[in-house]
């Protein structure tokens, strides 16, 4: 794995379970972003940087196996300047990177937490993997998995840890569920059945302010991490 800037590795990680450091200083809310390929995890990602960038300082760092291209992507649609985006090339399955070996998305997280600091909200986007893909909680504060209409309504009814476990599923491409004969209230009631009280999120990102609740879910979760570092 290699990130698309030169680094120094560091002997160890400074990662922590709470929002502030030994030394007093208050550390980003790391969120991590899985689910299939073509699921729309990079077009959420670009929209929560719209909605969120006036009003929160934001970093993100993607992963593909072989190439730079959705960070690429982030950088043409200008969602956040350069700097604050960051690329992994994984060289394997996805997963490998966001849940086995964890280093070089630690490091990029690392990297710009010491370049742009204070941060609010690092975003960590998986590359596209199935539905056992998961973030170790070495690497990121809370999870988002991303499925999409468009795969077939049965997702939700078939499990695996990215929709029973993850702190938020979003189902995306709601607009497109006449179109493909799927079923929004099965899809419902299945990941209910799933997840039992974890939150579940239907958006359209093709309708204005689709990531409204997506948004407002995250800002939420960050008004409770800052909360913990005043108690």
């Amino acid at each position: 794995m290699h990130l698309d800037h030169s680094t120094t590795l560091p002997h160890h990680h400074s990662h922590s379970a709470e929002p502030v450091r030994p030394d007093g200083s208050r550390r980003a809310l790391r969120v991590g972003l899985g689910g299939p390929v073509g699921s729309g995890k990079t077009a959420a990602v670009a929209a929560l940087c719209r909605t969120l960038r006036d009003r929160l300082s934001i970093a993100v760092v993607t992963n593909d196996i072989y190439t730079r291209e959705d960070a690429e992507f982030l950088r043409r649609e200008a969602v956040l300047s350069p700097e604050r985006i960051a690329a992994v090339e994984t060289g394997a399955c996805p997963h490998t990177a966001i849940r086995d070996d964890i280093s070089a998305n630690l490091e990029a997280v690392e990297q710009l937490e010491r370049t742009l600091r204070p941060l609010d909200l690092i975003l960590v986007e998986s590359g596209g993997d199935n539905l056992t893909a998961t973030f170790s909680r070495g690497l990121v504060d809370t999870q988002v998995f991303v499925i999409d209409v468009a795969s077939g309504d049965d997702i939700p009814r078939k499990g695996g840890p990215g929709i029973t476990t993850a702190d938020l599923l979003v189902v995306n491409k709601t607009d497109l569920a006449p179109h493909v004969g799927a079923d929004l209230d099965t899809m419902a009631a299945d990941a209910r059945r799933q997840r039992g009280p974890l939150p579940v999120a239907f958006i359209s990102l093709a309708t204005t302010g689709g990531i409204g609740p997506v948004a407002d879910w995250l800002t939420e979760r960050l008004t409770a991490w800052h909360a913990r570092g005043t108690a």
